[in-house]
């Protein structure tokens, strides 16, 4: 085996060789989850399966509205896994947004009586609701036809 069975070896040696996938790496994001708390022991117990998660900056506890806001390195499904796992407890990601960010916030996809003062659901991601959200091209063609300075005059005359 000379000079050239080592240099044949070396060519092979990349494709013999398990090529391991690069890694991707976590955004720093801001991560909402939803879990039902009745007292301070389970503040307590959501609060502490969270912050021993790895990459987590910061966790921030609502009781009141049932809401968990963790920063860092993670991600929302993983967050809520661990929730699962660790507590028992139903961990599902923030269903709502601020009421002014829907177009139809009282529609009967969007209007949920359990939503937090101010919030509805976000009805525009949900395929199901999202048609009821939504105004439609003659909805929108009624509700300009009326002039925001003068409501009693009409722009089409």
């Amino acid at each position: 085996m000379g000079v050239d069975g080592i240099i044949a070896e070396l060519r092979e040696l990349p494709a013999k060789m398990k090529i391991l996938p690069k890694k991707k790496h976590k955004q720093f994001q801001k991560v909402e989850v939803m879990v039902r708390m009745d007292c301070e022991g389970c503040e307590r117990k959501v609060r502490k399966a969270v912050e021993e998660m790895k990459g987590v900056s910061s966790v921030e506890v609502d009781a009141k509205q049932n809401k968990v806001t963790v920063t860092g390195y993670v991600e929302q499904e993983e967050v809520a896994e661990r929730l699962r796992r660790r507590t028992g407890k139903k961990a599902e990601p923030w269903p709502y947004v601020p009421y002014d960010v829907v177009p139809h916030p009282y529609a009967p996809g969007a209007y949920d009586k359990k939503a937090p003062l101010g919030y509805v659901r976000n009805a525009l991601a949900d395929p199901d609701a999202a048609p009821l959200a939504r105004a439609t091209d003659d909805e929108e063609k009624l509700a300009s036809a009326f002039s925001d300075e003068n409501p009693n005059s009409c722009s089409l005359m």
